[in-house]
């Protein structure tokens, strides 16, 4: 084997060695302890404590853990049941992305801040942010980004700034994507572990009132100097440490997406069995069940996509496999809340009603990658597809 499949990932055996059985009973019992209107710190703070964050991971090399994709379906479908959208966002972020990328960077000598805080946001005791949106280029442009890491007087300068970060208000270390010379090439980029409240380190609300529960904000680097040990993994791994958890972030999107929209599905299917038009339900209208069906339909088919491609899409070695799985929710999601909006009719207006959810959701299509270059992404690999169908 190579060194990369034999490094330590970082997470103790006797955590990734609780049974399926017992993980789901951690889950349950740490949310049940939880109120319902409780701010995301406190969800995650639960999951932690419970050792749900460490059971989530299974094997994994220097590029970080690999998630076990069955136990982030479990977690993503409890924590979407509580029905609040920006927690589960926060919870998704860190533990499909975050805590994979920080587990990649554990230093064998002297010193360890990464060690350490991979250890305090396993535990819930703290919260980590992924910074990799950048305020000097579109999002879907990671290569173009303005975030500057450099190295003087033997620690490290960051300067710069972060768009649209996930619990960006909330969390104790700030994951930052940082250019560490000029170009494009994958090599150019590593990732430095920031502390929130380091000297030089401002962070502003985003100016939305959807997602309140994932602390969005906005984040500024101004010569933020930190220690050397701050950098996370290799020098110049950064854009391979992100691609490797890329494919399982895009799992974690569908897995949500099913969770969300069967929750909002079963929800209307209720609203239509309890009210009446011309003295019968509206549930047995033919339009309504027709229109209805179809967004199941859509539904089992992202659901069957997701069981499909899990293992793939986990292991970060296909790319093909997260293209499919993000291109799929755009597809879906939106497809289905609209219609559940409209088959709602009023009610869907209310707080926190279906229109809410469904604006809510759009994050699904455009966070981790738009739709639309997704589904050129998917164009580009017709041909390997193709052939793999053929088989």
């Amino acid at each position: 084997m190579s060194e990369l499949a034999t490094a330590d990932p970082g997470l103790a055996p006797a955590d990734r060695e609780v049974s399926p059985d017992d993980w789901r009973q951690r889950l349950a019992r740490a949310l049940a302890g939880v109120p319902a209107d409780a701010p995301a710190p406190a969800v995650w703070r639960a999951l932690g404590e419970a050792g749900v964050l460490r059971g989530l991971y299974r094997g994994g090399n220097a590029l970080g853990p690999a998630v076990d994709p069955a136990r982030l379906g479990g977690l993503l479908r409890a924590v979407d049941a509580r029905g609040d959208n920006g927690a589960t966002l926060s919870v998704l972020v860190q533990a499909a992305s975050a805590l994979p990328i920080l587990g990649s960077g554990r230093p064998s000598v002297g010193p360890a801040p990464v060690a350490a805080a991979q250890e305090l946001v396993l535990a819930g005791s703290a919260q980590v942010a992924l910074a990799a949106t950048d305020e000097a280029a579109a999002g879907s442009d990671l290569s173009g980004l303005g975030t500057e890491v450099r190295f003087e007087d033997g620690g490290l300068v960051v300067d710069g700034g972060k768009r649209w970060v996930t619990n960006a208000r909330t969390a104790e270390f700030l994951l930052v994507l940082a250019r560490r010379r000029p170009g494009r090439h994958f090599t150019d980029f590593s990732w430095v572990l920031v502390p929130a409240g380091a000297p030089g380190v401002t962070v502003r609300p985003a100016a939305t009132g959807l997602l309140a529960n994932a602390a969005t904000g906005h984040i500024g680097f101004d010569s933020v100097r930190l220690p050397a040990e701050h950098l996370v993994g290799a020098n110049g791994r950064g854009m391979a440490v992100f691609a490797r958890h890329m494919s399982t972030e895009r799992l974690a999107g569908a897995l949500w997406a099913v969770a969300l929209t069967g929750r909002v599905l079963a929800d209307t299917r209720e609203r239509l069995r309890g009210r009446t038009a011309d003295g019968e339900p509206l549930w047995h209208n033919p339009v309504v069940r027709r229109d209805f069906a179809e967004c199941l339909v859509r539904v089992a088919q992202l659901r069957a996509l997701c069981e499909n491609l899990a293992g793939t899409a986990a292991k970060g070695q296909d790319l093909s496999a997260g293209a499919l799985l993000k291109s799929a929710v755009g597809l879906t999601a939106e497809a289905v809340l609209a219609r559940c909006a409209q088959l709602q009719g009023a009610d869907g207006f209310a707080a926190g009603g279906v229109q809410t959810v469904r604006a809510e959701a759009a994050v699904l299509g455009i966070g981790g990658g738009v739709t639309e270059l997704m589904l050129d992404s998917v164009a580009d690999r017709s041909e390997q597809l193709l052939a793999e169908w053929r088989t």
